[in-house]
């Protein structure tokens, strides 16, 4: 008999093909010693478009809205219906006792493996491979240890409800707002949020005036003191005048040893920062890099959101630091303490990102190799002693004015070793208090308040991991928006969607709204914008995974949610404007206002609510041997009525002239003809 693995791509399957013995090629999958191993490539199957549900819903209409399906259904992507078929084949093999999921251990591993289960009608035993390493020594441990599939339970019913919701949101929002508002809008739970700060942060900057403000610096005893800011610059000026050639005194030396904590190890949100603050690198580039190396046996699990290792790792610590000191190039600096890394109380799923003992790595592309650096050198801080400084402050007196200066000097480097050099002087030495030194220069600056920054992928990243958390009780589980395995994605859907553009400036890749970002934030009730929605979400998912929450109850307050935002959603009043169409425009719209556009069988308003349509195939105008033509529906949408000529008459079968005018009930579209003046 067999037992099926079903690991997430094919890299991970082959990895786990090698340490069980199944070193025979088969027909997609892997064979040996009692193992059959083959492998999804993400989803393989994702819930069914609403048209699935009924034909009706090809069309996207309000009065459809919202769908709300009572059977959900999935169906299989075109280009994994071979892969499908596979591993159905193995699932429904008479020789498979088990099958063990090898899927990433987490939600979404747990939901793609769940699903291709569930859909190729498998009910044979299942046990599950939870590991945060793809070294060989990880990966005997893991099956030596695997556990009952029915522990995870919890966790894929929770994937599974967050699956549901997020479409139920997803595709009864995206298809209100866009058939309100004349184009494709797309909403979604963590993206809306997520585009509203983005755009309220550029609302904030155009509205930001800057405010000028003078500080005077005087040059003495080999240092500068500042004197404090003032809004006017005569009185900066006067100030300067009156320090010119003096001397300043020294009315107080205070000395302070300070301490800073070495960083915690990364998990993935952290590294994504430093990556797109240190290397440039999208947070999308971060993960994706991140995976590679996973899977080639280099880091740990990516998808993180712990900062610490378990107690039991305590042990091979030394060997990571090895191992780390050998991809950076460096020397291991003072004592090291492997305990401080070490808290199981602080690590969830998986413990924190940190290298692996392997040392092969000479096959990596650049930003593989970039990466990996970055976490040795977390690894390598996170263990060193605190950086220790003295700090010294000064306060002078000159020309009646107060004058400060600041000073660092590094009494142990500790895990700054492995950081960027502080760019803080030190003092002069025998600095005392009384002791007066004379003013070799002076000199008056002038500075601006600033705006605050545009956002990049590091500081959004950081807003999103604590959006709404003062907001959130204490005790919440997840607090901000989106989780560790998702950021990246959402970025790049705002992007891909055109809501939000990257554009450099200088050295700064910064996240900017469209005009049709800004303009959707601007329509969009607050229950969407609200990071709080998704971090509920979080919150109960949680529940769910607990089993302290059933799915039904979560999912029924979910369509609860969606059915009150199509049924109370009012258009907010001259909002067409906002969203002007790609298209030309033919004329007003004599029902809404709204652009009258050409399409291939008439000229219709863009704001599909609306519904106000002149049909070229009409039998008005082809009784009369005429076309509706463009500039014909221009004049009619612009004045009312255009003059037309030689028109045939079925009566006589002769041609007149006559002047054709538009009405329009608010149903239905007519014309009627006048003749002469009328």
């Amino acid at each position: 008999m067999y037992r099926v693995v079903i690991a997430e791509k094919p890299s991970v399957a082959m990895g786990i093909a090698q340490v069980l013995g199944a070193s025979a090629r088969k027909d997609g999958h892997m064979e040996g010693n009692g193992w059959l191993v083959s492998w999804c490539i993400g989803h393989l199957a994702g819930l069914a478009e609403p048209a699935v549900y009924n034909p009706r819903y090809d069309k996207w209409r309000r009065e459809d809205l919202p769908i709300l399906p009572e059977h959900w259904r999935f169906t299989i992507g075109q280009d994994k219906r071979e892969r499908f078929d596979i591993l159905r084949t193995l699932f429904r093999r008479e020789d498979v006792s088990e099958v063990v999921n090898a899927c990433d251990a987490g939600r979404e591993g747990e939901l793609i493996f769940r699903t291709a289960y569930h859909l190729a009608g498998c009910t044979k035993p299942m046990k599950r491979l939870w590991i945060s390493s793809m070294e060989d020594s990880a990966i005997r441990e893991g099956f030596a240890n695997l556990r009952p599939g029915s522990d995870y339970d919890g966790l894929h019913q929770a994937a599974l409800c967050r699956q549901k919701a997020d479409w139920l949101v997803g595709i009864n929002a995206t298809r209100l707002f866009s058939v309100l508002y004349g184009r494709t809008l797309n909403i979604g739970r963590v993206m809306s949020p997520t585009l509203a700060m983005i755009a309220q942060r550029e609302a904030e900057i155009a509205a930001f005036e800057p405010v000028p403000f003078y500080t005077v610096e005087l040059t003495c005893g080999g240092m500068t003191v500042t004197g404090e800011r003032i809004a006017a610059k005569e009185d900066a000026a006067a100030i300067a005048a009156a320090c010119e050639g003096g001397t300043a005194t020294v009315q107080a030396v205070e000395q302070k040893e300070k301490t800073e904590r070495p960083p915690a190890l990364y998990d993935l949100t952290t590294l994504q920062r430093d990556a797109n603050r240190i290397l440039g690198y999208t947070a999308q580039q971060t993960l994706d890099y991140l995976q590679a190396l996973y899977e080639k046996k280099l880091c740990t699990y990516p998808r993180t959101d712990s900062r610490y290792l378990t107690d039991d790792m305590e042990s091979v610590v030394p060997a990571l630091l090895s191992a780390a000191v050998t991809i950076c190039g460096v020397k291991p600096v003072g004592s090291i303490s492997a305990a401080q890394v070490c808290d199981s109380g602080k690590v969830s799923d998986h413990h924190a990102i940190v290298p692996t003992r392997s040392t092969a790595h000479a096959d990596l592309a650049q930003g593989e190799r970039e990466i990996l650096r970055l976490v040795s050198l977390g690894l390598l801080r996170a263990v060193c002693p605190p950086h220790r400084y003295a700090e010294t402050s000064l306060t002078a007196e000159c020309g009646g004015h107060r004058f400060t200066a600041k000073g660092k000097a590094v009494l142990d480097m500790g895990w700054r070793a492995y950081a960027a050099p502080s760019k803080d002087a030190a003092l002069p030495d025998a600095l005392a208090e009384g002791q007066t030194l004379a003013v070799d220069a002076v000199q008056v600056k002038e500075g601006k308040t600033t705006p605050p920054k545009h956002f990049t992928e590091d500081t959004i990243l950081a807003s999103m991991e604590c959006a709404g958390a003062e907001e959130m009780p204490d005790d919440a589980e997840r607090k901000g928006i989106g989780t560790p395995a998702t950021r990246a994605a959402i970025l790049e859907k705002l992007v891909a969607t055109g809501l939000v553009e990257r554009k450099k400036t200088k050295k700064i890749t910064n996240l900017l709204p469209t005009h049709a970002g800004s303009s959707l934030v601007a329509v969009l009730p607050e229950a969407l914008q609200s990071p709080l929605l998704t971090a509920d979400w979080e919150q109960r998912l949680g529940q769910v995974e607990r089993g302290e929450l059933s799915g039904e109850d979560f999912m029924g307050d979910i369509a609860a949610m969606v059915k009150e935002l199509v049924e109370t959603y009012r258009p907010v009043p001259g909002a067409q404007a906002l969203f002007p169409s790609a298209r030309e425009a033919v004329g007003p719209c004599p029902r809404c206002g709204g652009a009258v556009v050409e399409a291939k069988k008439g000229f219709f308003c863009e704001n599909r609510e609306c519904r106000f349509a002149l049909w070229k195939d009409c039998k008005f105008f082809a009784a009369k041997k005429k076309t509706l033509t463009k500039p014909i529906a221009t004049a009619l949408l612009s004045k009312g009525r255009v003059k037309l000529t030689g028109c045939f008459s079925e009566k006589t079968g002769k041609t007149y002239d006559a002047t054709v005018v538009l009405e329009d009930d608010g149903e239905r579209a007519s014309y009627k003809l006048v003749f002469g003046h009328g």
